[in-house]
């Protein structure tokens, strides 16, 4: 990375003064990704549609009046009937054919007429999670294991080259971008990530910029000692590109310390460019701007969706903007040649925590956010499931950048969102940008071995948001039975359809204005890709790729290789539902039979433990299932050192608190689950599942 003079720095905030940069000249390469206000035509050539990341088309003929007529044209089970892994890639299609990546990383192109596979390679070095391939200069680009980057034949899908890229970790998950003879790669899960361009010809470093400077690198000083060497701040997303301006936009991700993102002691500063908006000069990856939408993250909420750029009118006056930020609920633009905020951006004091060495103001828009920002109490025995954002009972609860330390702080966005991966849409006719998001609390604190607990038996929901880029304020919002944080993208339409598929597998076309629901069609598994369109043999195709990922619910998503293709009365009908998604957020442990443990619970101690426990799984066991009419038992063991106890939830049937040895009996009148957890530690969370006899 080049000198900056370090004047320029305008430490944990935005807004630098950007040094010119030459126009770069519009891609004439076909396939090598259209421009960024270029919408999406016959072709869809990139994960994102366009170097904005829009996931915009142009295309007119599926329309709000005509789209009940949409129906399967064809569906390819590209991996033979595979049922497991996850499914993270979105198709691109170039003049009529469709490259889609499977779980198990494997390319496959597909005739976009027929549905029939024109080639296939198979990954040499074992299965990887895949978010889509880049064409250009008559390659298919792809990632294998042990970081190489892989051009394909374009024409046949035989090995062109391989590249083995080493030394600025892990660079296997995150898509490829390819843009006038360059590729731009991501990395990911590194203990120090950077930002990589590499000749689209040869495979060849070109540049690389690092997420934690170096000793002598700007923003070096932003970490404390040498905890910059393993600071994290992977840019795991793929870029935006303009080429006009010859700049390039990453999202760095979230920091890390003592092998935790929820550590900060060892790492006090604003820790730069962890949780940052960068913009990079496209030819030499030099440093223009960066905005830090959160200091010193402890939270695991780095904004991680793609980047979106825009040109839109903001009081008055055209503005060249990117859209960023997702986990944390909020919008940030920005103007993208400078990283300025034309709708301002303050700084606001937020609670601190010594121990953590917390940064004492985090950014916030002026107009606020899309989604709540502090969960809430449900008195028990309410409706259920209630309020979105309502808080599993006993744990401490907090707003956004509560801080924390030994004991877990529940709030809301969690580490998973607010909105997550999801790849957002930008429609030229209504000028809304469009998110899923999710409703799923987390609770953070040292005691965590990972980014956070996503309290056993809580709600995972969500909804869709439509968000006014002129001004920042939501147009609409519409809940959703599911979470659509993680790869539910988003497409957009010049015929003002809103496209987007759920964990439960339907995809779902709805009106872009208003949210409401226009139609509806069955897949047969979990979609957490982006849907697109294209145009083959003189006619107009939806796509997506319906294959399924765990996150958030785990093993109870259906999974799927499946590669949809819809047009205007097609041939083919819906699947049969697959089994939905358990929204709830399991506990620990296979169902043990009542009869056998005496329909007793012992609280306090995991299954088989000889100490007491206060971790998830100290209910033996977790989850226990009667018949109707089953008397249970709840005891505190006698070894025990303390009170210990249970309160269902959300039901709100118990709530009460044992001496060592003391027990208390409910009897179970009807069928249903009833998670309960512990007063003296929530985090210790079971289930009981009433069957009828």
């Amino acid at each position: 990375m080049a000198n900056i003079d370090r004047r320029n720095l305008l430490k944990g905030a935005a807004a630098l003064a950007v040094v010119p940069v030459p126009a770069a000249g519009r891609d004439s390469g076909r396939g090598g990704g259209a421009a960024f206000d270029t919408p999406g035509g016959a072709d869809f050539p990139k994960v994102g549609g366009n170097l904005g990341n829009q996931n915009y088309t142009g295309l007119q003929q599926i329309n709000p009046h005509s789209v009940r007529r949409l129906r399967g044209a064809w569906v390819n089970s590209v991996e033979g009937g595979l049922r497991s892994g996850n499914s993270q890639s979105t198709a691109v299609a170039v003049d009529g054919v469709l490259y889609i990546e499977s779980a198990l990383g494997n390319v496959i192109a597909v005739d976009g007429v027929t549905g029939r596979t024109l080639w296939r390679y198979d990954q040499t070095r074992g299965a990887l999670t895949r978010r889509g391939v880049a064409v250009g200069n008559g390659y298919v680009y792809t990632k294998s294991n042990d970081n190489y980057v892989v051009a394909l034949d374009q024409q046949t899908g035989r090995v062109a080259w391989e590249r083995q890229i080493d030394g600025f970790g892990n660079i296997e998950k995150v898509a490829v971008v390819h843009h006038d003879g360059l590729l731009f790669c991501g990395t990911n899960d590194g203990p120090r990530g950077a930002a990589l361009a590499l000749d689209a010809h040869t495979g060849d470093l070109v540049w690389h910029f690092w997420g934690t400077p170096g000793p002598g690198e700007f923003g070096n000083d932003t970490w404390e000692g040498d905890s910059w060497a393993e600071g994290g701040a992977t840019p795991w997303i793929h870029p935006a590109v303009d080429p006009e301006l010859g700049l390039t936009y990453w999202t760095f991700g979230n920091a890390r310390g003592n092998n935790s993102s929820q550590d900060g002691s060892a790492r006090g500063g604003s820790n730069l460019f962890a949780n940052s908006l960068v913009a990079l000069d496209l030819r030499t990856g030099a440093y223009r701007w960066h905005f830090q939408s959160i200091h010193h993250d402890i939270w695991d909420m780095d904004n991680v969706m793609s980047p979106v750029l825009a040109d839109v009118r903001i009081r008055g006056r055209m503005r060249k903007v990117v859209v960023y930020g997702s986990k944390s609920g909020m919008f940030f633009i920005l103007d993208r040649t400078d990283g300025t905020a034309p709708l301002g951006v303050v700084e606001r004091p937020v609670p601190q925590e010594p121990r953590q060495k917390t940064w004492p103001t985090q950014p916030f828009p002026v107009q606020g956010g899309w989604t709540e920002q502090r969960v809430v109490d449900q008195p028990l025995g309410t409706s259920v499931p209630g309020d979105p954002n309502r808080a599993v009972p006993n744990y401490v609860q907090g707003a956004l950048y509560t801080p924390h330390w030994d004991v877990p702080v529940l709030s809301i966005p969690g580490h998973g969102g607010g909105a997550d991966w999801s790849h957002l849409s930008f429609s030229h006719r209504t000028g809304l940008v469009y998110t899923g998001f999710g409703y799923v609390a987390a609770a953070h604190s040292l005691t965590e071995a990972a980014n956070g607990l996503r309290p056993p038996g809580e709600y995972q929901t969500g909804g869709i948001v439509a968000v006014d880029v002129s001004t920042n304020r939501v147009r609409w919002k519409r809940r959703m039975p599911y979470s659509l944080a993680h790869g539910n993208g988003i497409l957009t339409t010049a015929t003002d359809l809103l496209v987007i598929g759920q964990p439960d597998g339907n995809l779902l076309a709805m009106d872009a204005r208003t949210g409401r629901e226009l139609w509806r069609f069955q897949t047969g598994a979990a979609i957490s890709s982006s849907p697109i369109m294209y145009k083959a043999g003189g006619r107009e195709y939806l796509a997506v790729f319906a294959g399924g990922t765990g996150i958030p619910y785990g093993n109870s998503a259906p999974r799927g290789d499946f590669l949809w293709a819809f047009a205007l009365d097609g041939p083919l009908g819906p699947v049969p539902a697959p089994p939905p998604p358990v929204i709830r957020r399991p506990v620990s442990g296979a169902p043990v039979d009542g009869a056998t443990v005496a329909n007793t619970v012992i609280i306090g101690r995991a299954t088989g433990a000889t100490t007491e426990s206060f971790g998830v799984a100290a209910m033996s066991p977790t989850h226990l299932r009667v018949p109707v009419g089953t008397t249970v038992t709840f005891t505190n063991h006698p070894g025990n050192a303390g009170p210990r106890g249970v309160t269902q939830f959300f039901e709100g049937l118990f709530d009460v608190l044992l001496a060592p040895g003391e027990s208390f009996t409910h009897t179970f009148d009807r069928a249903g689950e009833y998670f309960f957890n512990d007063p003296a530690s929530p985090r210790s969370t079971g289930k009981i599942e009433v069957v009828a006899p």
